[in-house]
């Protein structure tokens, strides 16, 4: 039986800002980075927490180590080391199961020494083009690429960001050596070993038949519609703004065609020149309204503009993120077009096109949009991260001349990593350093490829987890646990994974894992227990984010291209969760001793 532990204030406040923390997440579009930074300088400045203690996050190895590998990991995307691999491995499978083994081994292997998110970023758009030449629709696969990088993520250490900072923080709190690259290995092998045997005997009965985006994106003409400029009309030499066009309700000007080039994302003083032809997007009955304008006329082209390949026009699809500011606002309200660059072209969601007005759609996460882009935009996103980028159509193409290159670096962390001759930090920095050096990427790239959102995420989920440790509440929460495991050791860990898993749905998974470690390393203090095999098991709960799309950032990136609906990850993923939950319970003990 565990030991009654009382709380102070301190106690009491600690739990009650994880308690705000975890339902502002769950119930608000406020940024995991923004919440936890609040939460940070509340506990700060109460004093429950020193300075030391509150920034100590930001210098964790585990916290540096997961920022260099960003850079890493954009320099082997950058060089086409992830196409390259692609390449030689998909071919022409014979059979649907062919198909995923070829698609799933491969994406769970660079998953296991690259960040997931640019293996996933990289692979949407191959795996679409491949779908079309083995006739199987993409919705039966961007499913399993999106399990596959989760599944290659509790390989290795350095598998995901949470991996790292896990080990760094119990490293910190125990003092204890923590653990080696491959340490976690078998288990993951494991997890992946039966959530891949899942997909190939589940998928072609859960999997759904669906149209892609692209595919329901593809008949422009379905949700445009033009109109030419009079010649000697009212409207020639008149701006956007004067001649009416720019608030017309249910329809709204996209692109101008003009002496044979576009004029894009059209700004309100833009003027009219006679023999324009407009480009308008909306309701496409709305063409009669428009013809009753004087000094516009029907279009007697007999290509539409929006059909015709033009160099000036960038034509991207983006999956809304969770961090867009623009969610929750309406197009025209949020002024999305002057707010990003970009015009608003068609709106899917939950797998079906929206059609109508689309200036008065509100923008949910997950949304895909077809936007009609400015060339900043795509440089902009990278640093915003607004929006997933799904396809880009005038993407730059790597330079594959460093591909070899890339890859050598990658390799030679890993072995350095590997057989001890240095740290996991310092072999990740002399890799970033060397994709710089050697021109695998450029300083404003490797800049670019910092993701600073979950940056600032982790380094302020550090401190909520110290606030835990030093103000009691760990011990609190971890004496209620103990009593309903009963001190069984083996109902420990089953409530730690399914707990770790739980809050995983609902909020990031390194939030999740930091606050529920010294939860963990308080349980097993208390009943003298082998702290690794329940450390092990909340990196594996903290990867396991099957059961919702917006649970894990691949797998909102894949929600769009495989025209799926949010129950289609719910049928597959619950399953992959209790799956997952079985075979750690399972694994760890014979490992790992519990005692």
């Amino acid at each position: 039986m565990a030991p009654e532990v009382a709380l102070d204030w301190q106690g009491w406040l600690t739990l009650c800002t994880c308690v705000g923390v975890l339902l502002t997440l769950a119930l608000t579009r406020l940024t995991p980075d923004l919440v936890l930074l609040a939460a940070l300088a509340l506990l700060s400045v109460t004093g429950i927490l020193t300075a030391e203690q509150a920034l100590g996050g930001f210098a964790n190895p585990g916290l540096i180590t997961v920022a260099a590998l960003f850079i890493v990991a954009a320099g082997v995307q950058n060089s086409g080391g992830v196409d390259a691999i692609v390449g030689r491995v998909l071919g022409r499978p014979k059979s649907y199961r062919g198909a995923l083994t070829r698609l799933m081994l491969p994406v769970s292997a660079m998953s296991g020494f690259l960040n997931n998110t640019p293996v996933v970023a990289t692979m949407i758009p191959a795996v679409s083009r491949w779908s079309k030449q083995i006739d199987i629709v993409p919705s039966r696969l961007m499913i399993p690429l999106s399990y596959a990088s989760i599944f290659g993520g509790t390989l290795t250490l350095i598998g995901t960001s949470t991996n790292l900072v896990v080990n760094g923080q119990f490293q910190a709190l125990t003092g204890r050596d923590g653990f080696n690259m491959f340490d976690i290995t078998p288990v993951g092998l494991g997890v992946a070993f039966a959530g891949f045997l899942i997909m190939l005997l589940t998928a072609k009965w859960l999997l759904p038949e669906r149209r892609s985006v692209s595919e329901q994106f593809a008949n422009r003409r379905e949700f445009t519609f033009e109109v030419a400029v009079a010649e000697n009309g009212p409207l020639v030499g008149l701006s956007i703004q004067d001649a009416g066009l720019r608030h017309l309700g249910r329809i709204f000007l996209a692109e101008i065609e003009r002496q044979g080039a576009i004029v894009t994302a059209v700004a309100p003083e833009e003027r009219l020149q006679a023999g324009d032809r407009l480009v308008f997007v909306g309701e496409t009955d709305a063409i009669v309204d428009v013809l009753r304008i004087n000094g516009l006329v029907a279009s007697d082209s007999s290509t539409p503009v929006i059909e015709k390949d033009m160099a000036e026009r960038r034509l991207v699809e983006a999956v809304v993120s969770p961090l867009c500011d623009g969610i929750g606002q309406t197009l025209r309200d949020g002024r999305f077009r002057d707010r990003y660059g970009a015009v608003v072209l068609a709106v899917n969601r939950n797998g079906e096109s929206i059609r109508g007005n689309l200036g008065s759609i509100t923008l949910e996460a997950g949304d895909v949009l077809l936007l009609e882009a400015r060339s900043p935009f795509i440089t902009r996103q990278r640093q915003l991260r607004d929006f997933l980028m799904i396809n880009d159509l005038n993407e730059q193409r790597p330079d594959h001349s460093k591909t070899g290159m890339a890859i050598g670096i990658l390799a030679t962390m890993v072995l350095l990593a590997t057989f001890g001759i240095t740290t996991m930090l310092n072999a990740a920095l002399l890799a970033a350093f060397a994709m710089v050096a050697t021109r695998c990427l450029t300083m404003a790239e490797a800049r670019r490829s910092l993701d600073l959102t979950v940056i600032i995420t982790i380094a302020a989920s550090f401190a909520l987890g110290n606030a835990l440790q030093v103000s009691g509440a760990a011990a609190w929460i971890g004496s209620g646990v103990l009593v309903l495991a009963d001190g069984n050791p083996l109902l420990l860990l089953v409530l730690t994974f399914f707990a770790v898993s739980l809050l995983t749905e609902m909020i990031t998974n390194n939030a999740a894992a930091l606050i529920m470690l010294p939860v963990v390393l308080s349980m097993t203090s208390v009943l003298g227990l082998n702290p690794e095999p329940y450390v092990i098991a909340v990196m594996i709960a903290a990867s396991a984010s099957y059961a919702t799309p917006l649970g894990y950032q691949t797998n909102l990136m894949v929600f769009g291209p495989g025209g799926y609906r949010f129950t289609d990850f719910m049928r597959i993923g619950i399953m992959m969760n209790i799956v997952a939950g079985i075979v750690t319970i399972l694994l760890v003990p014979m490992i790992w001793p519990l005692v």
